[in-house]
């Protein structure tokens, strides 16, 4: 028998036998083997997926006391993080520079708190004596009107306004008010000090929750971290400058105009322009009612104006500018993530929905992106064999 061959004298092999065809499955299986099971295995899975997922937006419901600081701990350590690196490569220890970017983020906002206050109390009297007299002038306009509304049904009203609030609803409220007060200071306590530990160990937090990963799902976790950082740190630090473009704009025009409580109208104009689409619309309405009550129509329209000019200008103009088109979502997104982020959390859901779907729509387009970035190449660990 040579080495490529068999002998000469050795019998055929005899014919191979075609392979058995496979049996068709029977019973249950032949359910789940057709186009309609499988439709119900995939509804099945999308099922679970979606019990799974309510089960955690209920638990974290559950727990707003902690999840919400803790949110708003991560969006302002993105936001300033900047200011700790600046200070860090000039030499300033990492404790020290956390120390001065907490200490400068605090004085900002007790400087704001204490401007609001101050003006609000010096112009109080003043603002409810232009009430009196606005409301008199609506009295006199309302009972102008086409249709009839008489005296005795304004008085009406009025008495049920008072009646309302000297009713035990307004002291239920009251009570209610109280422990939402002890929770907004117990979770602002909550959130400085989580804010401190995230801008003095943010990569280090980062890093030791990404120790269960090695090869590409670590690299993975570190391009979706880095990318979360950029999106809120650009995308607050985008807004915040045209917040204040907007409040210090319709600030002036409201100082021209002698519309009372300038401050805190335009404190007001800068915190709600953190909420996208309504802040803006919110903010002019209340000026303009302030307007209206205080000095009349004309200057309540003026007023809309205004506010209309600077919304017009800071959209057209600075934001493309500012925020750049990688920050910017569709307006439909935005609009289901403030609806989203308002059911579940209120007010502050509304301001933490679109960047926290900014920073979701982030990691999705760096899921399976480029290399990791140079500064995180430190932090690489070695994949095992």
């Amino acid at each position: 028998m040579g080495w490529f061959g068999r002998r000469r004298d050795t019998p055929p092999l005899p014919p191979a036998r075609p392979a058995p065809p496979a049996p068709r499955p029977g019973g249950a299986g032949a359910l789940w083997s057709d186009g309609f099971g499988r439709v119900g295995t995939r509804s099945l899975q999308t099922l679970a997926v979606v019990a799974v997922v309510a089960v955690g937006v209920l638990g974290v419901m559950q727990l707003t006391l902690v999840v919400i600081p803790v949110l708003i701990a991560l969006v302002l350590a993105a936001a300033i993080s900047p200011l700790v690196s600046w200070l860090r490569r000039r030499g300033v220890q990492s404790l020290l520079a956390t120390w001065i970017a907490l200490l400068t983020l605090v004085g900002l906002l007790t400087l704001v708190v204490w401007a609001v206050v101050r003006a609000v109390a010096d112009q109080w009297d003043d603002l409810a004596e232009s009430a009196s007299g606005g409301l008199t002038e609506l009295q006199d306009l309302v009972t102008g009107l086409p249709f009839e509304i008489t005296d005795q049904q304004i008085s009406e009203a009025q008495d049920a306004v008072q009646g309302a609030l000297a009713s035990d609803a307004v002291g239920a409220g009251a009570i209610a008010g109280l422990s939402q007060t002890a929770d907004f200071v117990a979770g602002f306590f909550i959130m400085v000090v989580v804010l401190f530990f995230f801008l003095k160990d943010g990569p280090r937090i980062w890093e030791f929750l990404l120790r269960p990963f090695e090869g590409e799902r670590y690299e993975r976790g570190l391009r979706v971290g880095d990318k979360t950082v950029q999106t809120l740190g650009g995308y607050v630090r985008g807004t915040a400058i045209i917040a204040a473009v907007d409040a210090i704009g319709i600030g002036i025009g409201l100082a021209v105009v002698g519309v009372p409580l300038v401050v805190p109208l335009s404190v007001l104009v800068f915190l709600l322009a953190f909420i996208p689409l309504v802040g803006a619309t919110l903010a002019g309405i209340l000026a303009a009612l302030v307007a209206l009550v205080s000095l009349g129509p004309v200057e309540a329209l003026v007023v809309v104006a205004i506010v209309v000019v600077v919304n017009q200008l800071e959209g057209d103009l600075l934001q493309p500018i500012v925020m750049g088109r990688s920050l910017r979502l569709h307006p439909l997104v935005i609009l289901f993530a403030l609806t989203a982020g308002t059911v579940l959390a209120g007010i502050t859901g509304a301001v933490l929905a679109v960047p926290i779907a900014a920073s979701i729509w982030g990691a999705v387009q760096v899921w399976d992106g480029p290399a990791t970035p140079a500064r995180f190449a430190r932090q690489k660990r070695p994949e095992t064999v």
